[in-house]
């Protein structure tokens, strides 16, 4: 029993927002771009800001503020764009997934595809705004969005692409404040993506009897039943991660009580995960929002 059919786990939510008030003709795009679903936009955005407050050591500049916000919004939702592409013909096989615009037939692939390049289009436009070092960091994740999606096919690791590729923006803060990319930095990068590691094999339980079924891949299926030690694990070495980044960076003594909460709020998620419960480990993936704010806090609280 997956419990996938309880409407709190669906991946589409009929009769939200996204129905009651955009045009017809918006909504699979709106639901492509997994706006109505902004949980992956803020685990994007709190490590990215994190990175920019760390670099300015201190609050960031306005004008880098907005563009990195915009670029981890564009960029998350074209990534989202090229999985639905990639998986339409699985997703509709998914009890959570069978839902999505393609899946479903409401939109064909041409229109993702357009869809998909006026989002690219939208991102580069921002690059203008981006130091020459900052935008070739940039350019460099290109070949993580695009090769994520199939890594299910081939690997029991697609979190970990998944991690680097949403993580990005931490490094490109680095190299648009500064000009360059400390150790402390890549290690902050390293944790965050230890951290989407443990989060998102969490949220992978909820798929393990479908991705089984369709001979996919995941760090779920690769722990099995050992996932709860798993995930505490990689949950420790985020915390070793950013607590050893951190203080290569400079970061307060106040950054080191940041990151005793966030490692308090991470034991707590992992002493409550029940691999047979996937309407319980979903809630716990969306508690992951709290941790990316904590991250940020601690970032801001650091640098006092």
């Amino acid at each position: 029993m997956t419990g996938l059919s309880r409407p709190d786990l669906s991946d589409i939510q009929l009769g939200d927002w996204v129905d009651r008030r955009l045009p017809s003709s918006w909504r699979p795009y709106t639901r492509l771009a997994r706006l109505d679903r902004p949980v992956g936009i803020w685990l994007t955005l709190f490590p990215c800001w994190a990175a920019l407050i760390q670099a300015s050591y201190g609050f960031p500049d306005l004008r880098e503020l907005v563009v990195f916000t915009l670029g981890a919004l564009l960029m998350r939702s074209a990534g989202s764009t090229v999985n639905d592409i990639a998986d339409r013909k699985f997703d509709g096989h998914v009890e959570r997934t069978r839902f999505r615009p393609l899946a479903s037939g409401q939109i064909g692939a041409p229109q993702a595809f357009v869809f998909l390049g006026i989002q690219l289009a939208l991102a580069a436009s921002l690059l203008l705004f981006l130091t020459p070092y900052a935008r070739l960091v940039a350019i460099c994740v290109l070949p993580l969005v695009f090769i994520y999606p199939l890594c299910k096919r081939f690997t029991h690791w697609p979190q970990a692409v998944l991690g680097a590729a949403f993580n990005w923006g931490m490094l490109m803060a680095w190299a648009e404040v500064t000009g360059h990319i400390p150790a402390g930095a890549i290690l902050m990068w390293a944790g965050a993506i230890a951290w989407q590691i443990g989060y998102d094999t969490v949220y992978a339980y909820v798929d393990v009897k479908d991705d089984t079924q369709l001979g996919l891949k995941s760090t779920a299926i690769l722990f099995g039943r050992h996932g709860k030690a798993c995930v505490g694990l990689f949950y420790a070495l985020t915390v070793l991660a950013w607590s050893v980044g951190g203080w290569l960076l400079g970061m307060s003594l106040a950054y080191a009580m940041g990151m005793l909460v966030i490692a308090a709020h991470l034991g707590w998620q992992t002493w409550r995960i029940d691999l047979d419960r996937p309407e319980v480990n979903f809630r716990l993936f969306l508690a992951n929002i709290l941790t990316g704010a904590l991250l940020a806090c601690a970032a801001f609280i650091g640098t006092w």
